[in-house]
């Protein structure tokens, strides 16, 4: 029994950084996932165009070259960021690009009646995006929004290669230290799996509560 707690507290110590990781990411994508979004459907072809760029790169892209990127190419331009702030803007660039696709599938699927009947009652594009299309498109964005908080979190491993100790990283430092593999990564695995199934329970909540308004 000894044994099998003594894993416990390294292990809580990485959740609490992929849970850092995972949080601060999550809340600097939705700010970037709508800008780029709405981005892709404005008049501007400037506007249009930079998000359309921000989009295809980060999802054209392997997640682990960009960290590598920003990581270990930046310093050579003169550039240095800490690891874990690092970790979280790559990863919330990564999901907010494959994020702006739901916000724009999502907005698209409001029907186009809806927003000239606004017109006609003299909304502007501002109040007909805020007041109408808006509250109609976030119950839409939940599912898939929070598929892709999942597939954040499990993109949270590849962290561990900028030398940041995350949960990942840590299993892997108990597992060469005390060679107990089956039980480091049972255990590693039920905490993922945790996390997951707080995130799912959080979407489901909130659809919940969007379907009864």
């Amino acid at each position: 029994m000894d044994d099998s707690v003594s894993i416990l507290p390294p292990l809580l110590e990485g959740l609490a950084v992929t849970l850092q990781i995972t949080i601060g990411a999550a809340l600097l994508a939705v700010p970037l996932a709508l800008a780029a979004g709405l981005g892709r459907m404005s008049g501007s072809r400037l506007v249009r165009g930079v998000s359309m760029t921000y989009v295809e790169v980060f999802r054209g892209t392997s997640a682990l070259v960009q960290l590598f990127w920003f990581y270990f190419v930046l310093p050579l331009l003169g550039v240095k960021l800490p690891a874990l702030l690092v970790g979280i803007v790559v990863l919330a660039a990564n999901a907010g690009a494959y994020g702006a696709e739901v916000v724009r599938g999502a907005i698209t699927a409001v029907p186009q009646g809806q927003r000239e009947a606004a017109l006609a009652l003299n909304f502007t594009r501002g109040q007909i995006m805020r007041r109408v299309v808006l509250p109609q498109a976030f119950p839409a964005m939940l599912p898939p929004a929070g598929n892709l908080a999942i597939e954040l979190l499990k993109n949270t491993a590849l962290v561990s290669l900028i030398t940041i100790t995350d949960l990942t990283f840590r299993g892997q430092l108990l597992r060469s230290d005390t060679l107990r593999t089956t039980d480091i990564f049972v255990t590693v695995l039920l905490m993922y799996f945790a996390v997951a199934l707080l995130i799912t329970g959080g979407i489901r909540l909130l659809e919940r509560r969007f379907k009864v308004r």
